[in-house]
């Protein structure tokens, strides 16, 4: 019973930040739409119940700062567009189906051509609602209105109840998506490696597992999509952002983390496309039933297992490295080079076994499959040592700098102290790390 209200508490602990955030998320949007009702109760030439305008600060208000403004534009310009199609039409003609079909296709076409996205049908709405009332222009004008103060409301409570840049999920989606490649290449190793023993009756040849490999490369393509729009919001976060004002220095940390989680992104994102090719580089060896496929040799196998399980290690280190940003981790980092190190000589004794053998008219008839593993292995450890550790350090080297920023000395009055006392203040210390 004591070990399951433990397990119980830690579940219960877990889901404590998503339900303050949740709580959070519900309080603002809450908070702004009262705030806009309220508002526009206030206003003489609203109406008696103005819902629109909570309806339309719910609408606008966004998770950041500029997609509230990019929001509220939107909004605004759909409501007026549909308003003017309405009263431009009912000054002409009274209301029949035929009419109403032209006014909602005309505010189509319109909607179309001012590219308004997602409030496209905005358009549609407010002009089948402002044609069909009894007065067009007051009722245009209240839903004008009744739109402006749900749009400023949405504003306001974007620029008060704004939170900072959210790092935090950018980088977490990204150290999983290191654990969702590192994942397939330990797999890829383990099949690789695998012996069948003496009952096991099926063939010695990797086709059913390599199949599984390249449906799995495929499906990383979802997860970097997904990680894709989790960078996009976070950047959109810090566009703009009133903690700009408040913090400068950590807004600038902010932007150089997310160049950095963007990098990262794409370093996993080439990859996963350079697993993916070596997965099909290898059903397609596994399918030659001779000696011509270099994965026939078990030895071969082996040692090319060797390799993907240590570049799988490499990227689950750098996804941890990755979720550590913008903080450092020297311990995380020389861990990443030995095993980049060591990644390096396995590849090496790999190149070794992958020679090319003489065919029979003395050509290198063997090149082309083997070649193209080595290509793929060589990109795989190239692609991850080079920009994406590199910036992911710079980032963290920038951190501890700001972090170690000595004090500043107090200056002399001039004229004051020997000459020897100045020349000595200006002399750097040597032994003052040993203090």
């Amino acid at each position: 019973m004591d070990v399951l209200r433990l397990t119980m508490s830690f579940a219960l602990l877990r889901r404590l930040p998503s339900a303050r955030s949740a709580f959070a998320y519900i309080s603002r949007l809450t908070a702004t739409a009262t705030f806009a009702y309220l508002i526009a109760l206030v206003i003489p030439a609203g109406t008696d119940r103005p819902v629109l305008a909570p309806l339309t600060a719910l609408l606008v208000l966004q998770a950041s700062l500029y997609q509230t403004i990019r929001s509220a534009i939107r909004k605004v310009l759909s409501v007026t567009v549909g308003v003017v199609v309405a009263v431009a039409v009912a000054e002409f003609t009274s209301f029949s189906w035929w009419q109403l079909a032209l006014v909602i296709a005309g505010a189509l076409v319109i909607g179309l051509a001012l590219r308004l996205g997602d409030d496209l049908l905005e358009v549609p709405i407010s002009a089948m609602l402002i044609f069909s009332s009894a007065g067009t222009h007051a009722a245009a004008g209240d839903r004008i209105i009744d739109t402006l103060i749900g749009a400023a409301a949405g504003l306001v409570g974007g620029v008060l109840l704004a939170s900072g840049p959210r790092m935090q999920p950018a980088s977490s989606a990204v150290g999983r998506l290191a654990g969702q490649v590192s994942g397939l290449m330990d797999q890829m190793a383990h099949d690789l490696a695998h012996e069948p023993s003496d009952d096991d009756t099926r063939e010695d040849d990797l086709s059913d597992a390599a199949k599984q490999w390249v449906g799995q490369a495929r499906a990383l393509r979802n997860e970097i999509d997904r990680v894709d729009d989790t960078l996009r919001d976070t950047a959109d976060s810090a566009r703009l952002n009133p903690h700009r004002l408040v913090a400068p220095a950590d807004a600038a940390r902010a932007t150089e983390t997310t160049v950095a989680l963007r990098s990262a992104l794409e370093a996993l994102e080439h990859a996963a496309l350079t697993l993916r090719g070596l997965t099909r580089s290898v059903l397609d060896s596994a399918g030659i039933a001779n000696e011509a496929s270099p994965i026939r040799d078990a030895y071969t196998r082996k040692r090319l297992a060797s390799v993907l399980g240590k570049l799988g290690e490499a990227i689950r280190t750098y996804g941890r490295l990755v979720q550590a940003t913008p903080a450092a981790d020297e311990a995380l980092e020389s861990e990443l080079t030995a095993d980049f190190d060591e990644a390096h000589q396995l590849q090496d004794e790999l190149a070794d076994l992958l020679k090319p053998r003489a065919g029979d008219g003395g050509g290198p008839s063997e090149w082309p499959l083997r070649g193209e593993i080595l290509n793929h292995v060589d990109r795989l450890r190239t692609g991850l040592s080079v920009e994406a550790v590199d910036a992911l350090a710079r980032v963290q080297r920038s951190s501890r700098h700001k972090r170690r920023r000595p004090r500043p000395r107090p200056l002399s009055r001039p004229g004051t102290g020997s000459r020897s006392s100045r020349r000595a203040s200006t002399r750097p210390r040597a032994n003052s790390r040993g203090k």
